[in-house]
């Protein structure tokens, strides 16, 4: 079991800004930016090279829940990013986005 699905039965605690029956978004304990959250499906998918046709409509509900989360945090400047596996970073296998916002991003990335 990761780490975020602790977060999502509520085995351990976070700072919670955004729920719903499909999706969890919380501050990034490390944050990168200001505004550093992280939204994540409610379903354990692995990573995208993981999801499925079927986790389509959960992902598109999440990007657009992304959008509305920013707004609410005053952003109109925003980087989205996701990792996918190790060798790209991702430390973490449970799907999740990074919303980070309130600083100037360089380019390209990383």
């Amino acid at each position: 079991m990761t780490i975020f699905q602790k977060i999502i039965n509520r085995e351990i605690p976070a700072s919670i800004v955004y729920e719903d029956d499909l999706i969890l978004a919380f501050r990034d304990i490390q944050p990168q930016a200001p505004v550093h959250i992280l939204v994540i499906p409610k379903k354990p998918i692995t990573n995208l090279a993981a999801m499925s046709e079927q986790d389509c409509a959960v992902l598109g509900h999440l990007m657009f829940h992304i959008s509305q989360i920013a707004q609410a945090e005053g952003l109109t400047d925003y980087r989205v990013v996701t990792n996918n596996g190790a060798g790209a970073g991702q430390s973490v296998f449970h799907l999740h986005f990074h919303l980070l916002g309130g600083r100037a991003f360089g380019w390209p990335p990383g």
